[in-house]
């Protein structure tokens, strides 16, 4: 099966699962309820996946399938998709259009084909590991060489601290112009697309992670875990990203480095 042919069906589910999201957004029948390590899913959350599920049941009969809200169904298929129906859900709950919607394919287990979605602002990026587009056009990092001028992301500044060293990644923060928030899938987007040069998580399930590495990889950026391990594996669950020449200063600073 070819991985290019199935980039139009990618476009569908994220075509069915945004049109569903944007009858939720902003408005007050979100069915909000707190899963057991007091993340947030909505309703919205769950249809999204229902629906781009059902989809993929109805194409791809045989393929597997590892979502964060309904789990996992033939987790030994050579195909694999991975979902994330709203990825930033603290965001969707609070009117900010920086949440996404995760797509990610697997074969044999090492990600092929991803695809972040950002429905309000209608943006559609996919990655195949060698290519990135935005919506359709092309896009790389940036080549940003040196921390001093480097824009940072992540999607809480409290979490390094709780999971990973604290202090170094305060270090590191000192250490760029600007760190911001602007995290969850959309901050690799960002990243991706050139508008800014460093994306970490210090914590991540494989829903967040896996169809990220594609786009990442398909626009140049090194996409490892907060070790500098590769990241497309179940295993990972943390992520650091950025250009070639960045990616090797942040991990040696995540990880107890001079400056």
């Amino acid at each position: 099966m070819s991985i290019a042919g199935i980039e139009g069906f990618v476009r569908d589910l994220a075509a069915a699962s945004g049109e569903f999201i944007l009858r939720y957004y902003r408005g007050n029948a979100l069915g909000t309820e707190f899963k057991a390590d007091e993340t947030p899913v909505t309703a919205a959350d769950r249809g999204a996946e229902e629906i781009m599920r059902r989809m993929i049941e109805q194409r791809f009969p045989d393929h597997g399938v590892l979502g964060e809200e309904l789990g996992t169904v033939r987790a030994d298929a050579e195909f694999v998709w991975i979902l994330d129906p709203i990825d930033g859900t603290k965001s969707f709950l609070t009117g900010v259009p920086l949440f996404t919607t995760l797509i990610g394919l697997l074969h044999h287990g090492r990600p092929v084909l991803g695809c972040i979605h950002q429905p309000v602002l209608q943006q559609l990026m996919i990655g195949n590991g060698t290519t990135t587009t935005l919506n359709n056009a092309v896009v790389r990092v940036r080549p940003c060489s040196a921390l001093s001028s480097a824009t940072l992301l992540t999607t809480d500044p409290l979490h390094p601290a709780q999971y990973q060293d604290g202090a170094a990644f305060a270090q590191l923060a000192g250490a760029v112009r600007w760190c911001r928030t602007y995290g969850d899938g959309y901050g690799y987007l960002l990243v991706a697309s050139g508008w800014a040069d460093v994306m970490v998580d210090p914590v991540m399930k494989p829903w967040d992670l896996l169809p990220v590495v594609p786009v990442m990889q398909g626009a140049g950026a090194i996409i490892t875990d907060w070790q500098g391990r590769p990241a497309g594996v179940m295993a990972a669950a943390s992520c650091v990203t950025a250009g070639p020449v960045l990616h090797p200063e942040v991990i040696r600073r995540l990880n107890g480095g001079e400056a």
